[in-house]
């Protein structure tokens, strides 16, 4: 009985199971995309659908059967204008250098120079944040990486500046000109100030997260930029990477997140 069923077991090849792995591997980038997100709820929705559908066709219940097909027809058009966001963030996860680079064990037959010449400047950010932080003067850095952000540079004050903590602080002092909106930080150059930023749409934010902090989620949900944030109701430091927002974070972990981001050549 045993070897009957063995026979009739299909024959894997290597590339069949090659093929399982990356299939499998595909869904599990997926699955961290969406954790934590509506889209978690929407997509086990789209799968309960599915499964309903195949079972009213195998107990041939045809009226319901045909309302529910009419609807998996257009599944992948509905599936592209749902997951629109998590879609591109795959995409950028896949065409940035940062994917190769964090995982040089997968890639290591690529042997190319894909990251910036610029080496960030980060003390002087980490200084800025320490001592916003213990003065409750918020503020919100966007570092750009191989998205240069021309779009939102556009919306706020051209400045070109070497990075340095007066300026950053001066830039986000309360009676400053320039403390609302966001500091874009490109090629290791304070780009522009005061720019305004795409706000998230995520419902899963707490409500006890402002304007800048959506704002900090949105920039990094439409590009590959890190975003800090200061507080100014608490004074603590976050940081947000791919739609994903840390908080609570001290200097010194900033300054080593900072680092192995941007400043990692190995």
């Amino acid at each position: 009985m045993f070897l009957l069923f063995i026979t009739g077991l299909p024959k894997l090849s290597i590339l069949d199971i090659i093929d399982i792995i990356l299939v499998a591997y595909l869904f599990y980038e997926l699955y961290k995309l969406i954790r934590g997100t509506a889209a978690i709820n929407i997509f086990i929705g789209i799968i309960a659908i599915y499964l309903i559908w195949k079972l009213v066709r195998a107990l041939e219940m045809v009226l319901l059967s045909e309302i529910l097909g009419q609807f998996i027809s257009v599944g992948v058009i509905a599936l592209i204008v749902v997951f629109q966001p998590e879609i591109r963030r795959f995409l950028l996860l896949l065409g940035t250098p940062e994917f190769i680079r964090k995982k040089p064990k997968r890639f290591m037959f690529w042997k190319i120079n894909l990251l910036n010449e610029n080496i960030l400047s980060i003390d002087p950010i980490i200084q800025a944040c320490q001592r916003m932080s213990n003065n409750r003067t918020g503020a919100l850095i966007v570092i750009a990486r191989k998205n240069e952000l021309q779009t939102f540079v556009n919306t706020g004050v051209l400045i070109d500046a070497t990075i340095s903590s007066p300026i950053l602080e001066n830039i986000f002092y309360k009676n400053s000109p320039l403390h609302d909106g966001a500091v874009i930080i490109i090629d290791n150059k304070i780009k522009a100030a005061k720019c305004i930023l795409p706000v998230s749409g995520n419902r899963n934010i707490p409500s006890d997260h402002g304007l800048r902090h959506r704002s900090a989620i949105g920039i990094t949900e439409q590009s590959d930029a890190i975003t800090i944030v200061v507080s100014e109701q608490t004074g603590k430091i976050s940081y947000c990477k791919m739609g994903h927002l840390t908080n609570d974070v001290q200097p010194s972990e900033l300054k080593t997140l900072l680092e192995e981001e941007f400043n990692d050549i190995n």
